[in-house]
């Protein structure tokens, strides 16, 4: 074979070998650019991600998919964890730094992990109980939040910390007099057993079991209405029972029946 038909036949296969590198590379990269990750696709690796989605992923789970956060995929791309301020703005609770310190399982969001002595962050989304706290100050408010709710959500028993006034109170009667985040701010309705009353106000309550009067037959909350400490004025329920001149005399009542627990006649 001559010289001249070497080098044809080198040249031919050169160009066919290149054309085939060239159409091969043009389908390769027309299929890598199809494969586009969809959400479905996720969980045929990272099945414990998606499974806690599932379980309790709130709104990570109704309002977004996994592409929705993870927009790109190693080795292509490196936005694979995405911050939570992409989504999350507009609240001041959503410019506090480390939100893994209580968000520890993103996909997971509202199981938190919560610091045993926490309150700051807290606040940030609870604020009407911030400001109940400082508006009523009272032993509760010198607490953590975390010290009473261990867990978000968590509503602790009254009487973890404090002994019931009577033997079988319930939870919602402690609660029907004393809001929790402003406990000393004490609102009852008139139908208020006098036995809640009396184990602070002993001595009121033996005075109270002892008269003869139709006092005895009222509840505490009777007279004292409204916000405590409520003290009535006699003329509340009695008007004006004596004529002008007596009551010119001796104004104040109690100057003669000695005392509104145990009326003197």
């Amino acid at each position: 074979m001559s010289d001249n038909k070497r080098g044809l036949g080198a040249w031919l296969l050169g160009a066919a070998l290149l054309a085939f590198m060239v159409f091969n590379g043009t389908a390769l990269t027309a299929r890598a650019e199809q494969a586009v990750l969809e959400s479905a696709d996720c969980g045929k690796c990272h099945e414990k991600q998606v499974l806690a989605i599932e379980s309790d992923g709130g709104r990570h789970q109704t309002k977004v998919t996994c592409v929705d956060c993870h927009v790109e995929h190693r080795p292509r791309g490196k936005d694979v964890i995405p911050p939570c301020a992409r989504c999350h703005e507009g609240r001041p609770h959503f410019s506090l730094a480390n939100c893994l310190g209580c968000h520890s399982d993103p996909h997971m969001p509202m199981n938190l992990q919560l610091a045993a002595d926490l309150t700051g962050p807290c606040l940030t989304c609870h604020e009407q109980q911030g400001q109940e706290f400082k508006e009523y100050p009272s032993k509760h408010s010198r607490l953590s939040c975390t010290f009473c709710h261990s867990a978000h959500g968590l509503i602790p028993e009254c009487f973890q910390c404090h002994k019931p006034h009577v033997e079988d109170q319930t939870m919602p009667q402690c609660l029907g007099c004393h809001p929790v985040h402003q406990p000393r701010k004490i609102v009852y309705p008139m139908t208020t057993p006098r036995r809640f009353c009396v184990p602070c106000h002993a001595g009121i309550g033996e005075l109270m079991a002892k008269t003869k009067t139709k006092h005895r037959n009222f509840t505490c909350a009777y007279c004292h209405r409204g916000d405590h400490p409520s003290m009535p004025t006699c003329r509340v329920c009695h008007g004006e029972p004596h004529g002008p001149e007596m009551i010119a005399k001796w104004p104040v009542c109690i100057d003669c029946h000695i005392d509104s627990h145990n009326l003197q006649k």
